[in-house]
């Protein structure tokens, strides 16, 4: 105990006598007493040694010096103004002769790129944009679509329901086609429209599925239109996206909305037909499905399918960016890799 108090004596006395003339003074202070291994952590480790009879009487002494010097270095500080606030703005100080910082320039993500030109190529024939809610009721998004309850058809969707109700459930949209429906719904023919937008799956996520993605659909109402009109629509625009000399193959195929239906193919944009693994060594990849409209989906929207024929067509957007950009994992589009996000500042558009 005693030498506790003469140390304590001690550093009292040069406390009285201490009177800093700048902040580098006060820093040193501030060093010698107030740090981790100062002074003051020095005499409490070693009151800890204490006997139990002279802990009360020597801990009194022990927190009015700690005081006192928390006190002197408090007052010094502020008298010199070297306040916190002050350090940082001293640190902060600029050389204004140096040649600033430049600006990073962003870029649109591959997926609104490519969006974007689809938007451009149907608007030149004729369309317009239409959207819809993402969040649909199960008539809009299945049963309209010609998907009756328990129809099988429906197992081609897995579907995430927000709220089951009966005879109309609510769900995220699994296709754009319930914005054809509302299109049909509130007005008269013709229609001639695209509707890009998000849509939901209960997919599992890998390189070439994700449970979220994005679609392009398009339909066209009037009378008259026949499956020529929907072939010669959908190689314009396969040529325009993908350049002259893209080749195009339809094979038939089914969807509950079309009849007849059918998957349409171009010659494989990365390995020019020659096969890869994007084209699973065919030289083909399919990246839409079409046909034309079912007259029970004309009936079902208030349209009399007997003046009326039209055809509807369906992309993922994401299929379309993989040949475009040649990008081989779906995966990228969503994981806001900047390194990968930075390949497209040359496609500002």
């Amino acid at each position: 105990m005693a030498s506790i108090l003469d140390k304590i004596n001690q550093y009292t006395e040069e406390l009285k006598h201490w009177n800093p003339e700048n902040a580098e003074k006060v820093e040193e202070f501030r060093l010698k007493f107030l740090v981790s291994k100062g002074v003051l952590k020095n005499l409490f480790d070693e009151f800890k040694s204490v006997s139990s009879e002279e802990k009360r009487a020597l801990g009194k002494v022990l927190n009015e010096f700690k005081q006192r010097v928390e006190q002197a270095y408090n007052e010094k500080k502020e008298a010199l103004g070297t306040t916190d606030q002050d350090k940082k703005n001293t640190s902060k100080i600029q050389d204004l002769s140096l040649p600033g910082s430049g600006v990073e320039i962003g870029s649109r993500h591959p997926l609104s790129l490519v969006r974007k030109e689809i938007v451009e190529i149907f608007k030149k024939l004729g369309f317009t944009v239409a959207e819809g809610p993402e969040i649909e009721d199960d008539w809009h998004n299945f049963t309209a679509l010609n998907f009756p309850a328990e129809h099988p058809a429906r197992d081609m969707q897995d579907t995430f329901f927000i709220k089951k109700q009966e005879g109309n459930d609510i769900a995220l949209r699994t296709h754009t086609s319930s914005v054809q429906v509302r299109m049909m719904e509130s007005g008269k023919p013709p229609f001639r429209a695209i509707m890009p937008g998000r849509v939901y799956r209960n997919e599992a996520i890998s390189a070439r599925a994700h449970c979220f993605f994005h679609q392009v659909e398009g339909l066209y109402i009037d009378e008259g239109v026949s499956f020529a009109d929907l072939k010669q629509t959908l190689y314009h625009f396969v040529q325009e996206l993908y350049g002259e000399g893209t080749k195009v193959r339809f094979r038939p195929s089914y969807f509950p909305f079309t009849e007849p239906s059918a998957e349409m193919d171009i010659s494989c944009t990365i390995c020019k037909g020659a096969g890869c693994n994007m084209c699973k060594g065919s030289g083909w990849v399919e990246i839409l499905g079409c046909g034309m409209v079912d007259p029970n989906v004309l009936e079902n929207s208030g349209i009399d399918s007997k003046k009326y024929t039209g055809f509807a067509f369906g992309m993922g957007i994401e299929r379309i960016t993989n040949l475009k950009y040649e990008i081989k994992d779906l995966r990228l589009f969503s994981e806001n890799d900047v390194r990968f996000l930075n390949q497209f500042h040359t496609e500002l558009l």
